[in-house]
């Protein structure tokens, strides 16, 4: 099996503060890449989008706590959180499903700097086997186990069209992967141990339409003379 550090949630750190992390580091690199060497809360908040105590209440789990007057160290805190997240190592990750998301996935340069590398990608499609993705060849889904095994990988991305999706995911888990990050729009079942994260841009549309009616409603307008089509 694959070994894991320690997760946060494993070390007393609330589900909804590690979801918030990524967000508070995203803004630390920002401001770390500007030359920025300390940050107030109100202004890491802000950048953030949530409110200072809140802020000053998610970092506290990692034992930071600013100093009155001066703030947060950028740097220091961008390593606090790193390590928390796990992110200070080199996980090594397999795409399943070399569609166009699953290639647009691979050619990402920005997974390097942040602890992630794309060590594999996978398909079913014959033509598409052998293709050169991102400077990777593209294997045979029949190798998963192999790769899995040869290229240590920890991280397991589904981009498959949803009748495939759980297929893949059972064989990932039965190869060792406990974390998969699912782009196909199926929920899937997988045992106690294993994390899913699930982005399904559909339902990130619907919020957003939903949000829009609601503007175009508040300033008194139809959903329809605002530009909102109804069905």
């Amino acid at each position: 099996m694959i070994s894991r550090p320690p997760r946060p949630r494993d070390r007393g750190i609330p589900e909804a503060t590690v979801a918030r992390l990524p967000i508070y580091l995203r803004a630390l690199q920002s401001l770390e890449d500007r030359g920025t060497l300390t940050v107030s809360s109100e202004d890491l908040a802000s950048a953030a989008g949530v409110n200072s105590a809140k802020l000053r209440k998610d970092l506290s789990h990692l034992g930071s706590y600013g100093t009155r007057g001066v703030g947060y160290e950028v740097q220091y805190l961008v390593y606090q959180i790193s390590r928390e997240l796990g992110l200070t190592q080199d996980w090594a990750v397999a795409i399943v499903g070399i569609g166009n998301l699953g290639r647009a996935l691979a050619n990402y340069g920005g997974f390097g700097t942040r602890g992630f590398r794309i060590a594999a990608l996978l398909d079913a499609d014959p033509d598409m086997v052998g293709q050169n993705v991102a400077s990777l060849d593209v294997r045979h889904i029949d190798n998963l186990e192999e790769v899995v095994r040869s290229k240590g990988v920890s991280i397991g991305v589904i981009t498959t069209p949803g009748a495939s999706a759980q297929g893949v995911a059972t064989r990932f888990v039965e190869a060792g992967v406990s974390s998969i990050l699912n782009f196909a729009p199926v929920v899937l079942s997988v045992p106690d141990g294993v994390d899913v994260r699930k982005v399904d841009l559909s339902i990130e549309l619907q919020i957003l339409a939903f949000h829009a009616q609601r503007r175009a409603d508040g300033d008194g307008r139809a959903p329809e003379r605002a530009g909102l089509e109804l069905t």
